[in-house]
């Protein structure tokens, strides 16, 4: 650490900075999931969600989601910070990140989990591609305000 950081003069400024970073993510996460959720239950998708733990209740699937959605949230914010500057620069981080998790998630990791064929593309993964870059953009930008100095 720099002698110029101001984590070096504050003993508890650290933690309060993880702390901003994991509000961030999980703050992003929950805006961003409850929009594409209402998305995913239009589209009828949430009992499928919620047959990966052997439900078939849209409100476990929508459970789930808001779950993986925080996870995700963590997973940019906590190791990515410095690239969520702006809105405009965090909205496009966001897309790519939405795209990443649009190919883990329900091209890859969802159908290994439900035993189903991997990277099928259809209709339905274009509308899921669509919820992942609103996700992702809703994410981003919620997270840039939580991490702007209150002053902003």
């Amino acid at each position: 650490m720099s002698a110029t950081s101001p984590v070096a003069h504050q003993p508890h400024a650290f933690t309060h900075y993880l702390g901003r970073r994991i509000s961030a993510g999980a703050i992003g996460g929950i805006a961003g999931g409850l929009v594409f959720g209402v998305l995913m239950a239009m589209m009828g998708m949430l009992p499928m969600i919620a047959s990966m733990v052997g439900s078939d209740s849209a409100w476990v699937g929508f459970g789930i989601h808001l779950m993986i959605s925080v996870l995700i949230g963590l997973g940019l914010t906590v190791p990515f910070v410095g690239l969520l500057k702006s809105y405009g620069r965090g909205a496009l981080i966001g897309m790519g990140y939405g795209v990443v998790w649009w190919v883990l998630g329900p091209l890859l990791i969802m159908p290994m989990m439900l035993g189903m064929p991997v990277f099928m593309i259809d209709a339905t993964a274009g509308w899921s591609l669509m919820g992942h870059l609103i996700y992702g953009i809703v994410l981003a930008v919620v997270a840039v305000r939580v991490l702007k100095p209150a002053h902003e």
